[in-house]
This record gives structure tokens, sequence and C-alpha cells, in this order.
């Protein structure tokens, strides 16, 4: 049956330009909504820039500019940045929107109401160079809770302890630099404590929270015996915001009118296509899905679902939160480079690349994700080029349609769309990472049919013309089949694979049918290669307080080990020719029953077959699954061995000892089969 679906992202603050750390956010949630409408589903994607605040303040004072400058300027740039990573909102919005202000007092009248509102005079830090209060994410200093350093006023990343921006240490205002001043002013109050019994229900019940983060939020904010911090939802002026309709002179704080524009940029899109916004949050059957990252589940699991019941408009269904993006295990770092600007990112790489990678880290849950510019590099080659890419590549050329009836393929079609189900279970909990296993899975099946019908050498033999058309009419069609479950992931892709066969992509049940008797268009090359050398170059382009390297004339010499094994004897060259090392491709990688040391490979030497063989570096990859897709070296003419566990037929070429054994891996377009000379 048909669902309604609200989805929302977090609203990208206007001070800055996205970065790649966001595009976590946004590229999950894009591919989750094309998900829900490949499955048929009514959807919409809702966002807008959240503009309120001191810093736009500033900025806007700095230039000489109206904050409506400012706040055009930085969403034209947002909406370019996201929609050059394929992402579409139906509607991306203003917090400072006339219809923003009118949910706003709708909410606020409420909680006036219902007296959930208390008032009191606050000390406060205030920037004394600025001239204004600091909001809780405009001062830094060291946690007082875990004495980490450089952590906002409001919370630490590394503890996850809560406390007041004048709790912190050595303090700085992140607007000037400045030592904070402390000043007293009136304030108000949301008194969530109100709400306690209504929080401890929706948090706990009713699966609107991953379980684990429920247990967070239930052991962190809402134990028992402590009551619920009051909520500051005021600033005095001089803020840019909404002044609060009955007291003139305070602004209401960014954080109560944020989220509120998750209803203002709904408002705004129906007013625009003509429907009525209240039947997505008053009432109806609307889901209302939130994405956000877990440094503002406080606000969305507590101040957010308590404003909402307070004015009685809906609930979300779910609130799905991500963990923070490392790059190479590291905080995202400007000086190193890793501090990557979405546009500095679209400069030197295709932003199908990123939506792969992330799509198959990110797992549904608050886990941290690193991009880790090595594996990027390797899983996308392996994955998008070596596994997906290359069943396209190997056979549209040699036929100039596809066959008439679907040939008998061993029931690998079939086996594929039973996948389907599980597939998409996968989608609907954002767990894209198992998403990808499972497909990634069919196409090595997909790829083990290809090395054995070796349509290259069908196309040799005239005689053999209708062979070739069943072996390249299954090949498309897996192809196909896994780019339909690609396309939330890949939306171009799959277009370029509609095209190419004659037959557009556009429903999840397309990978339950096989295409037959269309016409193939010209091959044209799907998707390129990761160049590290391009990957280096955005390193360096986005390298802030240093020069970007210039081409060096010679390279360092880099310092020895402490040990080094020494040189075996000298052999004859007619010796060493006698060892024939090829290009291999990893297939599968399986932990081998009570071996500490082995794993067992499954490797495709192309044309040449494939071979198991048991290697002795599971210390350095206790993770073996990282290992599939990889291209590495192999001694190929090794005489089989038989061993406790199975019989190897060669042995894997690497460097240094477990646990610091490291696989020798072949230059970019290296084909499985070829010979090292």
């Amino acid at each position: 049956m048909a669902r309604r679906i609200l989805v929302t992202s977090a609203l990208p603050y206007v001070n800055g330009h996205i970065h790649i750390g966001h595009m976590v956010e946004y590229l999950q949630t894009d591919m989750f909504v094309r998900f829900l409408r490949m499955q048929g589903h009514e959807v919409a994607y809702i966002c807008a820039d959240d503009v309120h605040g001191t810093a736009t303040m500033i900025a806007a004072r700095n230039r000489g500019v109206p904050e409506s400058a400012i706040i055009a300027e930085m969403g034209a740039a947002h909406e370019k940045d996201f929609a050059d990573f394929g992402i579409r909102f139906d509607h991306y919005g203003s917090t400072d929107s006339p219809s923003n202000r009118e949910s706003v007092y709708a909410i606020w009248s409420a909680l006036r109401a219902g007296g959930h509102v208390a008032t009191r005079e606050v000390t406060q830090l205030f920037d004394p160079k600025a001239g204004t209060f600091l909001a809780d994410r405009f001062v830094k200093g060291t946690c007082p809770k875990c004495g980490a350093p450089d952590q906002y006023g409001d919370s630490c990343d590394k503890c996850a302890s809560t406390f007041s921006p004048t709790e912190l240490k050595d303090a700085v205002s992140t607007l000037s630099g400045a030592k904070p001043e402390l000043k007293s002013a009136q304030h108000y109050f949301v008194t969530l404590e109100h709400f306690r019994g209504f929080l401890e229900q929706w948090v706990t019940g009713g699966g609107h929270l991953h379980p684990d983060m429920a247990k967070w939020v239930k052991n962190t904010f809402l134990r028992d015996g402590e009551p619920l911090r009051d909520w500051d939802v005021s600033r005095p002026a001089p803020y840019f915001g909404f002044e609060i309709p009955d007291a003139p002179g305070h602004y209401f704080y960014v954080w109560l009118d944020a989220p509120v524009g998750y209803v203002a940029s709904t408002r705004d899109w129906c007013a625009k296509t003509g429907q009525d916004w209240t039947s997505w949050w008053q009432g109806g059957k609307a889901e209302i899905h939130h994405v956000i990252g877990k440094d503002i589940a406080y606000f969305h699991t507590l101040f957010w679902p308590a404003n909402l019941q307070a004015v009685g408009w809906n609930l979300p269904t779910k609130v799905h939160i991500h963990g923070f993006l490392t790059v190479n295990g590291e905080k995202m770092s400007k000086s190193k480079g890793t501090f990557v600007r979405a546009r500095t990112y679209l400069d030197h790489l295709d932003p199908q690349w990123l939506r792969y990678y992330y799509a198959a880290k990110l797992n549904g849950t608050a886990e941290d994700l690193d991009m880790n510019l090595g594996e990027f590099e390797a899983k996308v080659n392996a994955d998008l080029i070596g596994k997906v890419v290359n069943l396209a590549s190997r056979t549209a050329r040699f036929v100039p349609k596809l066959a008439d009836a679907y040939p008998d393929d061993g029931g690998l079609f079939a086996r594929a769309a039973a996948d389907g189900p599980a597939i998409a279970e996968a989608f609907e909990r954002l767990d894209t990472a198992a998403a990808m296993r499972l497909i990634m899975a069919a196409a090595d099946r997909a790829n083990e049919f290809v090395e054995r019908a070796a349509p290259w050498a069908l196309k040799k033999d005239p005689a053999k013309a209708e062979e070739l058309a069943r072996a390249c009419t299954v090949s498309l069609n897996l192809f196909r089949q896994l780019c339909v479950y690609l396309a939330p992931v890949l939306p171009n892709f799959a277009a370029e694979a509609g095209r190419l066969l004659g037959a557009p992509i556009t429903t999840w049940a397309d990978a339950q049918r096989p295409v037959v008797g269309n016409a193939i268009a010209p091959y044209q090359n799907l998707m390129g290669r990761v160049d590290p050398a391009k990957v280096q170059a955005m390193v360096d382009a986005s390298k802030v307080g240093e020069p970007a390297p210039a081409a060096a004339a010679a390279v360092a010499p880099v310092a020895a080990p402490a040990a080094v094994e020494p040189l075996a004897a000298t052999i004859a060259f007619d010796d060493f020719a006698k060892v024939d090392l090829r290009v291999a491709q990893v297939l599968s990688a399986e932990e081998v029953p009570k071996a500490k040391k082995i794993v067992k490979l499954r490797v495709s030497l192309g044309a040449l077959g494939e071979r198991t063989i048991f290697a002795g570096i599971k210390a350095a990859f206790p993770d073996v699954a990282v290992l599939v897709g990889r291209r590495i070296v192999v001694v190929a003419n090794l005489a089989p061995r038989q061993m406790s566990f199975g019989v190897s037929e060669g042995m894997v070429i690497a460097a240094g000892e477990a646990p610091n054994a490291f696989l020798l891996t072949p230059d970019q377009g290296a084909e499985p089969g070829q010979r090292l000379h």
C-alpha cells in the first residue's frame, strides 16, 4: 500500500559552505527518498537554510550588507552544491520566511497557554568586541567534564556531556576571538519537565528512534530523579531573528525556530503546489521522517517533540540519527586538506563516487563514518568499475540487440530478484551498507557467469553467434538488475543503463523482469576510475595555511624500518622467470574456522579461471570483507598445496609480516590474468 511520507534533513546553517561532512546526511536522505519513490510511495523531501542568529548578524555587519543579502548568496551556493551532487528537494526555503514566523508564533502561543513558559535573569557570556551575547555554538573552550579541548559551549563531542557555556574552561568567542565577559539579562524558558512523561513514552516506545539511540537519550537526559533542564528559548537584542510577540526587545533563540522550518517549508511547498499543509502536519496519515546528525539529537528528541505536542501537530514517525565523518581516521583538518568543501570535491571528482562510498559505509546507526581516501579509491574502482560497469563494458559491444527470449542463466536473475525484499528492507532502515553488500554479492555471481561464458571468445567464432547473444543477454540483464537496486544511490548511472538497453529504470519492480528484444545503444563509457592524482589534487586544494606543493624534482628517501630482512642469495634470471606472477581480483574472502592466521580467498585470474588461495594475513585484515573486490598479485604457477582446511592453488604476494602485512596492488588499469614482467 502506498504511503504518504514527509522526509527532512537538518537545516544547514547559512554562515558556511557545505562540506563533505554535511554531505553524509544529505546524500543519505536523498538515497532514502529516491528508494521510497521507486517503491511507489508519495514522498515530499523538504529542507531550508537555518539563517537566524548572531553569526548572520555579525557577518552582515562586517560586510555592510543586510542579512537578506547573506541569506540569498549562501542559499544559492547551498542549493547548487546539493543539486550538483544529485540531491533533489521538493522545496528548499529559509527560516526567515513569513510562514516560519507564523508557525513559530503558533507554537509560542500554545506554550504560553499551557503554562510552560517561565522568565528569569540569566548571566550569559557576552562578546565585548562584537557587542552581543553569545549563543552556545559561538563559544569554544575546554570541556569541563573530560578536559577535551576545542569544544562548543553546549556539549562535548568526545564524552557527550552537556553543559552551560559558562562552565567551559579557557572560553573564547568564535566571532571575534575575544575572551567573553559575564552579563545578565532577562530570558524566557520552556519548562521541559512538564513534558517528561510524554517524552519518556515517545523516546522509549513506538520505535521512533533506533534502540541504541533511545537508550542513550533515556540514560543521558531522562534519568530517574533528575528533572529536565529548562530550555532557554530567548536572546536579548541585538539579535537577528523573530522578535517575541509579547516580549519586545527579546528574540526567539535560533533553536526554537530552526526545526519549525520543517513545517514552514512544507507550508510554502503546499502553497506552491495547491495542497493543504495541514494534511502533512495536522492529522491525516502522513509519516514524518527526520534525518539528522547525533550532535543535534538532544534538540530533535526532546525540544522538538515537546513543541509539537504542545501545539497539537503531528509528531515524528522516526528520527534517523547518523554519526560524524572523519577522514583518514581523524577529525577533518583544514591544514591537512581533509576539510573538503562540497564544491572543491566537485571540482576534482565524480559525485557518484562519494554517493556510493557513503552508501557502502552507512548502516542506519549513529556510529561515526570514516572516509579513508585510499579505501575510497580502491572500493569505488573495485565495486563500481570492476564489478558493475565490467558487466556492460565486456558484453554490450558484441551484439546489436538482446535475445527475443531470456535464456537459461542457471537461476542467477531469479536469485537476485529474490534478494529484492532484503535489499529494500535495508534501504528502509537506512542501512545502505547492508544493501550494498547484497548488491555486490549479486555482482560477483554475475561476473562469474561472464568469466565462464567468455563472450570475447565466442565473438571470434561466427558459428557461435546465438550462444554469444544468449550470454550477452544474460550479462546485460544482470547488469540492469544491479542498476535498479543501485538507482537510489546512483541515479545518473541508472539512467545511463536505461538508455543503453532502451529500458528506463523507474520502479523497484524493474528488478523482477528481464528485458528482451531491445536494441542495444552504442556503448559509451559509463563511469571512470578514481584517479589518485585527482584525489590528491582535491586534498591540496583544500589545504589552508600552506601553499599547494610544487612538483618535486626528486622524492626524499623514506626512513628505513628498524629491522630489515637481509637479501636472499643471488639467483639467475632464468630462475626468476620461472615464477609466474599474475594480477588477480578477490571475489570472496572468508575466515577459516579454528585457524588463527589464515584467510580463504577466492580469486579471479580473468580468462585463466578462478583459484582458491589460503593466505596467512588474517592478523592484518581482521575484517576480511575489506579484501573483496581488491586487485592483488599472486604466484599463479605454484604447485597446489594440500592443507588441513583445503587445497591452496597459489600464493598471495605481500610486504611485511602480520599484523603489519601489506598486499601488493597493481597499478590502475591492470586486469585480472595479466602477467607481471
